[in-house]
């Protein structure tokens, strides 16, 4: 059998079983046709490491990074000599619009802050480049949608970061979820207490650290002047350039309970809370947040707070699908199921620990679709990605506006137009349009 077509019959079998190990092209060699060159734009944090991970996988060469900081850059291109033998070839942009100019570029990693995600990946798609592209998928709904149409007009593959989806275990709970022996399933929680996060404290205004293009780094946000409070992994707290905590972990966790309920669009979203405990810091988004989301068929509860490490079942973060026959719950380490008093029929399963290297296996997965031409064996596309980020922006939503909302899955919009103008779409500023 032909390298391609046993690569391509082996994805797609392993796709329809309940759970797969590692894919078999990590380990079968990659003819030179197949070899595919990687772009990083954003390369401090996730973009880093996503790159760091995918050249753990065969036929895979770095051939661009790209960074407004320069310290960066240069820090980055330096570690790179130390962890991948043929760096010849590796060139260094600034701006990602020329690193998109690049021929050798077939896929691009992009790592940047989250207001960058939905332009960096139209311009990709727009370039003929496949993507990787960090969660949550857009800044805004309006901006999910866009993602979707740029990788439907231009025919490309668009992997979103959401690597949950990669991991063994999770995808084994999600298929026990599926099951049914949980029983009908009415409430599911989802909990994210992230004692180690802390926004910065007030700072005055500054110059742009050398080396820095404070500009570019802007982009599409509002002219504000450089404040250190609101750089690098700070840009989290700001709603000009992300969403809280909702966005940065939420999207993980929202993943699953989406995944797991078979269910997207709620019916109605309301939420509390506040900078409750960090009053006194930089921060715009709240560090205390809980919303209540109505679907047609269960409730769904998200709860998170900052500066607390002690959740439900003692952990930080997880999912719990609440059913009539037990509860199963599921985080990062591991899922387990707790049986009901009076479950019918009886169900419990022992805490099952967490295995594997998701992250690689998710890039992997994406390199796997390029190779074969094959989007649907992709396991989280930007359409699936789309769909969970906009229900985190609906709980944000919600608390921005005060409001308990409405949503209309199939106009896409509230039922209140004053939130349709004010949240739905984020808006560009500094020359920037968002044209697919």
């Amino acid at each position: 059998m032909q390298r391609r077509h046993f690569i391509k019959n082996s994805g797609l079998l392993l796709t329809g079983a309940a759970f797969f190990k590692q894919n078999l092209s990590s380990i079968i060699p990659v003819a030179p046709s197949d070899q595919l060159n990687i772009g990083v734009i954003g390369i401090n944090g996730m973009g880093w490491s996503n790159l760091q991970h995918a050249l753990q996988c065969s036929g895979v060469r770095v051939v661009a990074l790209c960074d407004v900081d320069e310290n960066v850059l240069n820090r980055r291109r330096a570690e790179l000599d130390g962890m991948h033998k043929d760096n010849s070839s590796v060139k260094l942009y600034k701006d990602y619009r020329h690193m998109l100019d690049n021929k050798d570029v077939d896929v691009v990693i992009i790592g940047t802050p989250d207001h960058w995600h939905a332009l960096q990946t139209v311009h990709a798609c727009q370039a003929g480049k496949d993507v990787y592209v960090e969660k949550p998928a857009g800044n805004s709904i309006g901006e999910c949608g866009a993602m979707i149409e740029a990788k439907n007009k231009y025919g490309r593959k668009v992997q979103v970061g959401q690597w949950q989806r990669s991991q063994e275990h999770m995808q084994e709970a999600i298929s026990f979820v599926h099951s049914g022996k949980l029983g009908k399933i009415r409430t599911v929680k989802l909990w994210c207490y992230q004692g180690w996060m802390k926004p910065d404290e007030i700072k005055p205004d500054t110059a742009p650290p050398p080396g820095v293009d404070y500009d570019l780094w802007l982009g599409p946000a509002r002219k504000k002047p450089f404040n250190s409070a609101r750089f690098h992994f700070n840009f989290r707290w700001f709603w000009d350039y992300a969403g809280g905590l909702m966005t940065d972990w939420g999207v993980h966790l929202m993943d699953l309970a989406v995944w797991g309920m078979k269910e997207s669009d709620p019916v109605s979203v309301s939420a509390l809370g506040g900078k409750f405990a960090y009053p006194d810091r930089a921060q715009e988004t709240p560090d205390t947040l809980a919303a209540l989301y109505q679907f047609e068929k269960f409730n769904l509860l998200w709860d998170h707070a900052m500066g607390i490490d002690n959740g439900l079942f003692k952990k930080d973060h997880g999912i719990a699908f609440i059913g009539d026959n037990g509860t199963l719950q599921i985080d990062r380490s591991g899922w387990e199921v707790m049986e009901e008093d009076k479950g019918n029929p009886p169900v419990t399963v022992e805490r099952k620990s967490a295995t594997g290297n998701p992250l690689r296996d998710h890039l992997q997965n994406l390199f796997d679709a390029i190779r074969n031409n094959n989007e649907k064996i992709l396991r989280c596309s930007i359409d699936e990605a789309a769909q969970v980020a906009k229900v985190c922006q609906l709980g944000n939503i919600a608390y921005r506006s005060g409001k308990k909302l409405n949503w209309d899955a199939k106009s896409g919009k509230f039922t209140e137009n004053k939130v349709n103008q004010e949240y739905l779409m984020a808006k560009y500023y500094n020359g920037y349009e968002l044209k697919v």
